[in-house]
């Protein structure tokens, strides 16, 4: 099985380089793509500069791919995942614990696969999950939250033979002048969005990061899916 991806940068990248990037990254080092050239773009132009949508292929044949937005996965492993990379988040005693609980019992080894996909912690997104980590908002409305702004999927190559079956097919100019202003109203959208979401009463039956941690939920808990 071959995907068709896009990556997002101020450069052409004609060889992506294995172990090149930031640890603190969603999923820690790796190449993070897209399979929307336009999201690439938007990516590319971040910083308000040009960039390019980067093209390759990437055959997937014999590799171990991680697809948290299925079973039986679920999105306190993206979450937990989150938690273990990324370094910025709410101070407060009870997002900490949370974070610690969290790890403890939902984390997936990203570093055992060979490519990792799911969700894409955008700014939006990343404010999101802090307001379910820190008890604002129930894992249902944390679920519905990441539907908006349409990111998407990423697929991020993890290891060393992911980077051997990637093959670059050519690149495209993003203008900032246009992306730029894409990404922020992307952006602008899904945070209004995600206030009428936050807005809306609670049901007797949500559940909060504090009914997750008292009762002791686990992995495999149905009221989890």
């Amino acid at each position: 099985m071959e995907l068709t991806l896009y990556h997002g940068s101020e450069n052409q990248i004609e060889v992506p380089q294995y172990g090149k990037g930031a640890r603190t990254n969603d999923y820690g080092r790796g190449f993070y793509c897209t399979e929307s050239k336009e999201l690439a773009k938007e990516w590319a132009c971040a910083k308000n500069h040009g960039g390019y949508s980067n093209q390759y292929v990437l055959d997937l044949s014999g590799l171990r791919v991680l697809r948290l937005n299925q079973e039986p996965y679920h999105i306190l492993n993206w979450l937990a995942i989150l938690a273990q990379y990324r370094t910025y988040w709410q101070k407060s005693s009870i997002s900490e614990e949370a974070k610690k609980y969290i790890r403890e019992h939902f984390f997936v080894n990203v570093e055992e696969y060979d490519v990792v996909i799911g969700h894409r912690a955008d700014d939006s997104y990343f404010s999101f999950a802090q307001d379910f980590v820190s008890g604002t908002i129930s894992l249902q409305k944390l679920s519905e939250a990441m539907r908006l702004g349409r990111l998407g999927e990423q697929i991020v190559l993890k290891s060393r033979n992911a980077f051997e079956r990637i093959r670059f097919m050519g690149s495209e100019e993003a203008d900032a002048e246009i992306y730029y202003d894409k990404k922020k109203l992307r952006d602008r959208e899904a945070r209004r969005e995600y206030r009428q979401i936050r807005g809306e009463n609670s049901v007797l039956n949500e559940i909060y990061i504090l009914d997750i941690m008292r009762e002791g939920m686990e992995n495999d808990d149905p009221r989890l899916r």
